[in-house]
């Protein structure tokens, strides 16, 4: 298995109103612009707002369903990874993925 990013559509409603997107998302789709092989190296899986996120849910259980979420490969480890107490899995939320992409993909990293 490879890296496996779960990223949200734009554009969904909710009780607050709409339309709306991610912004960590957002980041990490301006990522995947900015470094197209990414997108050849990760598994990405784009998915609708509305919970339960099942593709979500059978990766790293209904308690993390946050996106985005990276669901790191088999046998890599990474010290801010977080493990899934349902699945076992590790993996990262939001702008943690960040880093893990610079160093493991030997992308660029955002200035301080």
């Amino acid at each position: 298995m490879t890296d496996r990013l779960f990223l949200l559509n734009p554009d969904w409603h909710d009780d607050a109103g709409g339309p709306w997107y991610c912004p960590a998302g957002a980041i990490l789709e301006g990522i995947l612009g900015f470094y197209p092989k990414l997108k050849d190296q990760l598994e990405i899986t784009r998915i609708d707002h509305p919970r339960p996120r099942a593709g979500v849910v059978e990766w790293v259980g209904e308690q993390n369903q946050s996106c985005p979420l990276l669901v790191l490969a088999d046998g890599v480890d990474w010290p801010d990874a977080q493990v899934s107490e349902t699945t076992g899995r590790r993996f990262l939320q939001d702008e943690a993925i960040i880093p893990y992409l610079a160093d493991r993909y030997g992308i660029g990293r955002p200035h301080p």
